[in-house]
């Protein structure tokens, strides 16, 4: 068996969500197919029981205490036995089942979150993909849980249909036809029930979404006054989520009363036809107490049936909604056949500005417009090939979409300006990978200018970040971003807007450290802050998206044509902008650190 969670969840067909629940069922076959041999056993040892019971009767009636009773007595004793056993390995194994799949389509819609870019949060609202996975991967795994005892169940019925037809036809009749017309009752109860729960399922959704909208816009809504307004239309979509549910537990109700209802009466006629039988002499008293025993048995299969019929309805409607996340196209799909690799040392040239990465250099590149410079990163990434198609990026003459992906995200790694910080310990959230001793984590958050991030979360590299790291400032998550991505040692290294929320002396160190630390490797900072571009041994001038000038930050300031009073013009800029806001960044590091 394959350890829990499974490394690699496998690729799944995406072509209906029948088909996707049927896939799951052949990656996990093994235990589900233990779990469906010991829900048959369970199931038929149960069903066995009221005959064993009703010959015991029969023999003790007859025979008095003899061999005979005592005979049939040992068969219960074992067939409990039986029982008792396979129940505990059925229910180990349903769990089991249950378990594997909810990680398996977990990890699906996790890695196709991580790996689709921006595409995801396009298509889909933020709270489809959470409630993929915190609602509808568990409500799939509920249906192989079940599948065990749903087969056994069947199998049970037809062996006592059998039985009870060969000892009386007229009451094995009404028992074999009654069970599936009580069956066929509850299930016109289930199509509306599965458009109800289809309806919830939507409501609920677009709640998680307005939800984690609100949250992750709760300083922004603050500042303007807007916390009612969202409040109010979390509440409205709230009350809609209760009615659907309220809808939905209507059918519920009357599905769950019916499963007592209908097999209650099936087993009061029963009774009914079965002591005039017994009267009469066509049956024995032992046959009358295995055929209540049946008819009361009975009921259990059909609530067991009813029961998969409705783990499938919501987990039909929950694959379709995974099937949804996992359809959506990657902004940076893998190739099909690869092309080779350049050798280290190429240069990456993004052609549609003119901008050339020479190896070994650490440059710098200046636009007035922060959001160009971001879409040149975002091309020397590969992190969006509808912006790279258009303006063709090359490492060593080939083009970036062309590249084995995984290749180049080890060769090439983008630092975004907006840092994320995930949960957990410290010390693998700046190493993820694994790769680094402790005295290379601390050499890089020092680097990073983060020490005081090591001294204010308890137990340094082994404390525990919680969610989206809100313990810390703004200015110390960018700082633990930016040690991570020194530690993952690229080839190429590009930093965007590294030191954009730390104070005018902590981005002075980090620009002169992380100078030294990437001296001798390609390196490309993003950024209009002369702090940084003093450091750096070329700075790129970017205007309409093609660089127009280059030279030393020192050459550039000095020139005295227009490119000269363009670069100064944006440089000068942003030293007024720094001195203007230290003050607001000193406060935001403080009352961040204090959350």
């Amino acid at each position: 068996m394959r350890p829990l969670p499974p490394p690699e969840p496998g690729t799944p067909p995406l072509t209906s969500a029948t088909r996707l629940l049927t896939w799951q069922a052949g990656q996990q076959r093994g235990v589900l197919a233990l779990s469906l041999l010991m829900g048959t056993v369970t199931m038929l040892a149960s069903a066995i029981g009221p005959f064993l019971l009703g010959r015991a009767i029969d023999e003790g009636l007859t025979g008095g205490f003899g061999p005979g009773l005592f005979f049939w007595c040992g068969a219960l004793a074992l067939n409990a036995a039986v029982i008792t056993v396979a129940g505990i390995l059925d229910h180990t194994w349903d769990v089991e089942n249950w378990i594997r799949a909810a990680f398996s389509f977990s990890q699906l819609v996790g890695h196709k979150a991580s790996r689709t870019g921006h595409a995801i949060t396009k298509t889909l609202p933020t709270g489809e993909v959470v409630s993929a996975v915190a609602n509808d991967a568990l409500r799939v795994g509920e249906i192989y849980a079940h599948m065990g005892r749903f087969v056994g169940s069947v199998v049970s019925y037809v062996v006592v249909a059998a039985i009870m037809l060969t000892q009386n036809f007229t009451l094995g009749l009404v028992v074999a036809l009654g069970i599936p017309v009580v069956g066929v009752v509850l299930g016109l109860l289930v199509r509306p029930l599965q458009s109800r729960q289809a309806a919830q399922r939507e409501a609920t959704g677009r709640l998680t979404t307005l939800g984690a909208d609100t949250v992750s816009g709760l300083r922004i809504l603050r500042g303007i006054g807007g916390e009612e307004v969202f409040a109010g239309r979390y509440a409205a979509q709230s009350q809609r989520v209760r009615q659907e549910g309220v809808r939905v537990a209507t059918i519920q109700s009357v599905l769950d009363g019916l499963q007592v209802l209908l097999p209650g009466l099936l087993v009061a006629l029963v009774l009914w036809l079965g002591a005039r039988a017994a009267v009469t002499g066509e049956i024995t008293p032992g046959q009358l107490v295995t055929f209540y025993g049946y008819s009361a048995f009975l009921s259990w299969p059909v609530q067991l049936a009813t029961q998969m019929v409705q783990q499938v309805v919501r987990g039909h409607v929950s694959a379709g909604k995974i099937l949804g996340v996992l359809r959506v196209e990657s902004a940076t799909p893998v190739v099909a056949e690869p092309v080779a690799v350049p050798p280290v040392g190429a240069e990456l040239v993004d052609e549609a500005s003119g901008l050339t990465l020479v190896p070994g250099r650490v440059v710098g590149l200046v636009s007035a417009d922060p959001d160009e410079s971001a879409r040149v990163a975002t091309r020397l990434g590969r992190l969006d090939d509808g912006l790279e198609s258009a303006t063709p990026v090359r490492l060593g003459g080939v083009l970036l979409r062309d590249l084995d992906k995984e290749e180049l995200r080890h060769r090439v790694v983008v630092s975004e300006a907006t840092p994320t910080v995930f949960s957990g310990v410290l010390g693998e959230e700046i190493d993820p990978r694994g790769r680094r001793v402790e005295a290379e984590l601390v050499a890089a958050m020092l680097t990073a200018d983060a020490h005081d991030v090591l001294d204010s979360v308890p137990g340094g590299l082994a404390g525990e970040l919680p969610e989206k790291g809100r313990s810390l400032s703004g200015g110390q998550r960018q700082r633990v971003t930016l040690a991570r991505a020194l530690l993952t040692e690229p080839e190429i290294l590009v930093l965007v807007e590294p030191t954009s929320a730390v104070d005018a002396h902590t981005e002075a160190r980090i620009a002169e450290r992380v100078a030294a630390a990437r001296r001798g490797r390609t390196t490309l900072v993003v950024t209009a802050s002369p702090l940084v571009l003093d450091h750096l041994e070329e700075v790129f001038l970017l205007e309409g998206g093609q660089v127009v000038a280059s030279g030393t930050h020192g050459g550039l300031v000095e020139r005295d044509d227009l490119v000269g009073e363009r670069y100064r013009a944006v440089v000068g800029r942003s030293m007024s902008e720094e001195d203007a806001d230290e003050a607001s960044v000193n406060e935001n590091e403080t009352v961040g650190g204090a959350a």
